[in-house]
């Protein structure tokens, strides 16, 4: 199953009830800080961006969609974009009850779906004003129903999470972005095996030729080899053409 299409997704927040406080205590659990270093990393990106604002341009909507920016704003929005999507995805499962109430599926998926609700918080905290906005989702393909397609399913969307970091971190020029992006595809991958040995337990699924070269390093996707992947289940439209351009300047 390579793909992940699914009923559509409005706008929304989290459904799953207990998320108090996200954006304070769930920073610390996700990125691994303190209550006193998450102010100050989060004081870091916000003064990273200001330098860079006059600069760089943020994202904007034109008749050709929504378009991520230039520069480091373009790979940010392009992180926020990914975060939605599995966001999204993982408050289907829930809400759509995969797996029996109580069950330690059910326990994985909503602590993957919490994490992936402070990624997704955090870089529009970040953004601000140059954040792309809400996108809409469309998963209505999906058989919610069926454990193993929503197992690999989420497989999937995590092992692209983590290939789209590997690749697009280096097109990075802000230092503190670059360890934003560490903390943050560090957790991904940590998903990735988690689901990964659900899937296949004892195997080795979660560290296969198709994310793992002959040298024991990740392989990382093209922006195009990600939005193949992903953009059919973005029903807003986009426009990556900044986003590509900043690929093939840096190859």
């Amino acid at each position: 199953m390579e793909e992940l299409t699914s009923t559509s997704i409005p706008k929304k927040g989290p459904s799953v009830a207990a998320i108090p406080s996200v954006e304070r205590r769930m920073f610390l659990r996700a990125l691994g800080l303190t209550t006193v270093s998450a102010s100050a990393f989060l004081a870091a990106c916000q003064n990273s961006i200001n330098d860079v604002a006059p600069k760089i341009s943020g994202a904007r909507i034109s008749a050709e969609g929504v378009s991520f920016g230039e520069g480091d704003f373009a790979i940010l929005n392009y992180a926020y974009a990914l975060e939605q999507l599995e966001t999204a995805f993982y408050m289907a499962v829930i809400e759509k009850k995969t797996f029996p109430a109580g069950s330690k599926e059910e326990m994985v998926f909503k602590d993957i779906h919490d994490h992936e609700l402070v990624h997704r918080e955090f870089f529009k905290l970040a953004l601000g004003s140059n954040a792309i906005g809400e996108l809409e989702f469309d998963v209505s393909s999906i058989d919610f129903s069926n454990r193993r397609e929503v197992l690999n399913t989420a497989r999937i969307l995590e092992d692209t999470g983590v290939a789209a970091y590997n690749g697009a971190g280096p097109l990075l020029t802000n230092s503190t972005f670059l360890t934003l992006a560490g903390k943050i595809v560090s957790v991904e991958a940590r998903h990735a095996s988690l689901i990964s040995m659900i899937l296949q337990p004892g195997g080795a699924l979660f560290a296969g030729d198709y994310v793992v070269d002959n040298n024991g390093l990740e392989r990382p996707l093209t922006i195009s080899e990600v939005l193949g992947r992903a953009g059919k289940y973005i029903k807003t439209p986009i426009n990556p053409a900044s986003l590509l351009a900043l690929e093939s300047s840096n190859s």
